[in-house]
């Protein structure tokens, strides 16, 4: 008998073991929202803004919160910018003095720069808009681990879109990238990942 419930017992654990891992192969851990960035990652860069010409060195001494994306995405970059805002809002007016937010719009055939800066300007004033050519926005790209590809859409009103990645790259005070944020990631973590280079 009591071999019998060891039998049992030694079958049920292993079932789920086994229904844990199938799980977990099936339902993986998702990835942390804040991690901190590759060493590899960032570099200095001048695109152009409504204003003109805006260099990342510009901001040195702040820390800054740059998004790749585009101003006719759908859903992905309004709920990015609406992450910023609300993380901005969290901040103190002393600490909003030290923090600068960039957008870079991936899209320059069709975000002129006076409608990229209205579009940043709905979110907060601190975002400058900023775009360049296809060639420079590529490898700039490239060199943040970004991505993004056009997709045409025939048929479609829009004509095409654009497929990006989409996080929120904080920035310390000597411009170079400490952490990376997805752009699901609650307000207060992107918040707190600002505040921990202030």
């Amino acid at each position: 008998m009591w071999k019998q419930l060891i039998g049992m017992v030694a079958a049920i654990s292993l079932g789920v073991a086994a229904a844990w891992w199938i799980s977990q192969q099936l339902n993986p851990a998702p990835a942390a929202s804040v991690q901190p960035a590759a060493q590899s990652v960032g570099g200095d860069f001048t695109l152009q803004s409504a204003k003109g010409a805006v260099n990342l060195a510009d901001f040195r001494g702040k820390v800054v919160a740059l998004y790749f994306g585009y101003t006719a995405c759908p859903d992905i970059c309004p709920t990015s910018m609406a992450t910023q805002k609300a993380a901005f809002a969290q901040l103190s007016a002393a600490e909003m003095a030290q923090v600068q937010g960039i957008f870079i719009s991936v899209d320059p055939e069709r975000d002129t720069l006076e409608h990229i800066q209205r579009y940043v300007g709905y979110f907060h004033p601190n975002i400058v808009g900023v775009s360049g050519t296809l060639p420079e926005l590529e490898s700039l790209a490239r060199r943040y681990n970004a991505f993004f590809r056009k997709v045409e859409m025939p048929g479609s009103a829009m004509a095409y879109t654009i497929d990006h990645s989409s996080v929120i790259y904080v920035i310390d005070k000597q411009g170079k990238v400490q952490t990376q944020v997805q752009h699901a990631a609650p307000p207060a973590e992107l918040a707190a990942a600002i505040r921990a280079w202030l």
